[in-house]
């Protein structure tokens, strides 16, 4: 995903990504922001999860390390915090190329639920997205593109990624190791 470089709005660390959504949907920020987990801050992983927003309302999600987009960008970007977060603002006209690769839409209110675990909040941007943009559903599980297709919750995307899967379990592990060793089992 190609962007125009935005006016920073806002850099900080965060151990919630539900404070940085609340945050941009208060603000009816339009422009950008980008996520950088401590995963790729301290342990030099890759990539980082971009999510667009119009009128504080989230539209696409990129991840630059898998190169994936919509919900199983999400999926990727789905890690414990803390994250670094930087917020761009943009004119709309600067996003309306971007904003037309279907294949990066989530629905309005999947980050709230997938990244922060917040219903409410949710709702919130649900009811704050104009109407093309809403399932007729209200439900936000599945996201359909401009053709009508269904794509796969972020949900199913992360389970189907077995090499992620693999390298949370490994992590786990090796922690596993180091507390064991430090409480001396």
């Amino acid at each position: 995903m190609k962007l125009p470089r935005g006016r920073l709005d806002k850099s900080r660390v965060v151990t919630d990504p539900r404070d940085t959504l609340a945050d941009v949907l208060d603000r009816e920020l339009t422009g950008y922001a980008v996520f950088e987990s401590q995963e790729t801050l301290l342990l030099d992983g890759e990539g980082r999860g971009v999510i667009t927003f119009t009128d504080g309302v989230p539209v696409l999600a990129y991840h630059t390390g898998t190169d994936r987009g919509g919900p199983p960008a999400l999926a990727d970007l789905a890690i414990p915090g803390p994250y670094h977060v930087s917020l761009y603002a943009l004119d709309p006209a600067d996003l309306e190329s971007a904003h037309d690769a279907a294949d990066l839409r989530v629905p309005p209110g999947m980050p709230a639920e997938r990244l922060g675990g917040d219903p409410a909040l949710a709702d919130s941007t649900r009811r704050a997205a104009p109407d093309e943009r809403l399932s007729p559903t209200g439900s936000d599980d599945v996201a359909t593109t401009e053709d009508g297709a269904t794509e796969r919750s972020a949900v199913e995307a992360f389970l189907d990624d077995t090499e992620k899967i693999e390298a949370i379990k490994d992590q786990a592990r090796s922690e596993a190791r180091e507390r064991a060793q430090q409480w001396e089992f």
